[in-house]
Formats: C-alpha cells, structure tokens, sequence
C-alpha cells in the first residue's frame, strides 16, 4: 500500500439556499497546517488550498477579517487561496470569508501537497529533492483529516493543462493532460524538459 493523498475535500457544511450567501470558515484550521509546512523549512514543495470547482462552485471573492480590521484575500482564476501563516490572525480569531455565486452546499475547500513553482527544465536532483520533500510533508501531516498511508508515494504527477511533450535524456513524450513520471523512472534519468511550464507537480499516490 502507498501513502494516499486525498486532495482533502472538507465539505463547508453551509445551507446556503437560494441566493448567495458568504462562506465564513475559522483561519485556526488553516494555520495549524501551515504550522505543519514552516516547522518543516522545505524548500521545493508547499500545501495549497483552494476551493473545488466541482459541482459549478464559483467563488466570486474573499477576505479575512478579525474584530476590527478586514485584509484582501488573494484568490486566483483556478480558485486557489493564498493564505498568510500568521499568529497574530490565530489570537485574533480571524475567519476566512469567500463570497460563491449560487448556493454553497456544494463547495469544499481542498488541500494538496505540490511543488512550489514549476519550470520547464529539470535535473535529477530536483526531482528526486521535490520527491523527498512530498514525502517528508506527507509523513509530517499524518494525523491531520487527510487519508494517508505509511508507505512512500510512487512519484511524481506532472500536470498540464494543454498538450505538451515531454524530453527525457533525449527520448520525445507526447503528453496530454497528466504525466506520472515514477520514482525508478527519476532514479534513472538525467535531465528533464517540457515544451511548456506544468501547471502542477503534485504527489503520485496509487492504492
């Protein structure tokens, strides 16, 4: 068996019905998985969260507020929020606050271990670090309301959101959608290069 990562879908449990109406959720929650990504100083991978596109859940905004102030909450097009790892917001009780379109009974807040950025050109050593660090993560998270498994992950997903091709020392890959580049196939090569950016390098789990 192989450590499992569910990208942790933590149904909101709102009845909004009808019109739209905010989301409040406690920034507590969020920072002690931050807490879990700082003490670890990884250098290579992080934990995003976002806000699941299934089911047509749109999120149109956000903020996160405490008793007194409001600050902007940064979102992106692919619905991913870009928290602060903040202590003071922690004693302050901050909330997180997402205005959706429609109900919200459908949104989930999903959290995934990735690579900090992605580029086009990698080494083994970059690999093979990012493949470490995923693991260091993961373990470091057991506990946490994420299904996972003792066992290493089985490599790495490279994900593209157009078709790409794929170098490995020297071999051409066409790849449409997903690559899942496994953990002997890293121990092997020697230099990677994608035609385009991926979008995410996340962990590759299998059952």
């Amino acid at each position: 068996m192989k450590k499992q990562l569910l990208l942790s879908c933590i149904l909101l449990g709102v009845s909004a019905v009808g019109q739209a109406q905010p989301i409040s959720l406690e920034y507590q929650s969020f920072y002690q998985r931050l807490k879990q990504v700082n003490k670890g100083n990884y250098q290579l991978v992080e934990l995003a969260f976002s806000v699941s596109k299934a089911n047509g859940c749109k999120v149109k905004d956000g903020t996160i507020t405490t008793e007194n102030d409001t600050f902007p909450l940064t979102i992106t097009k692919d619905q991913r929020l870009f928290l602060p790892f903040d202590s003071q917001l922690k004693s302050d009780r901050a909330l997180i606050n997402l205005n959706v379109e429609g109900s919200a009974q459908t949104c989930a807040i999903a959290m995934q271990v990735r690579a900090k950025n992605t580029k086009k050109h990698y080494d083994k050593a970059e690999l093979k670090q990012v493949e470490q660090e995923m693991n260091a993560l993961l373990s470091r998270m057991q506990g946490f309301p994420m299904r996972y498994f003792a066992e290493d992950i089985a490599g790495l997903n490279l994900e593209f959101n157009q078709d790409a091709t794929l170098t490995i020392d020297g071999e051409v890959i066409p790849v449409s959608g997903t690559y899942r580049l496994g953990s002997e196939q890293i121990d092997k090569l020697e230099t990677l290069t994608s035609s385009i950016q991926p979008n995410v390098i996340s962990p590759w789990t299998v059952k």
